[in-house]
């Protein structure tokens, strides 16, 4: 069983920046595509970004995009999402997913899931 490993969560004033950091640790014999979702109260579980097996395609929601950045560090199988000008909306609780292949960038059925960590922005 491949378990994955969440750190870089917190509390943040908007305008701030964070990085998480997702390791794929235990059956890890082999490179993934990983993901990052998020989850805020009274709101559905959210792609926030993907990457590649490869690391060379990425996928960013319009929500995100030009503030946050994934990217993912294949010798360590980690992933790593850096956030930029965070505001209040971003406060959520973030997870990482991982998959052994390919598929689309934006979807939601990947084989690993990590157990989330909380973004908390401040007004």
């Amino acid at each position: 069983q491949v378990q994955l490993v969440e750190s870089g969560g917190g509390l943040v004033h908007a305008g701030g920046s964070l990085r998480l950091s997702c390791a794929a640790s235990g059956r890890t014999f082999k490179n993934y595509a990983m993901g990052w979702f998020r989850q805020a109260p009274g709101k559905e579980r959210e792609l926030v970004a993907a990457i590649s097996v490869s690391g060379r395609t990425t996928y960013h929601a319009d929500s995100v995009k030009g503030r946050f950045t994934i990217s993912k560090d294949n010798a360590e199988n980690t992933v790593y999402l850096r956030m930029n000008s965070l505001k209040p909306d971003d406060t959520a609780v973030y997870y990482c997913a991982a998959d052994d292949r390919n598929w689309s960038l934006t979807r939601t059925t990947y084989d690993y899931w990590g157990q989330g960590t909380q973004v908390t922005v401040s007004s």
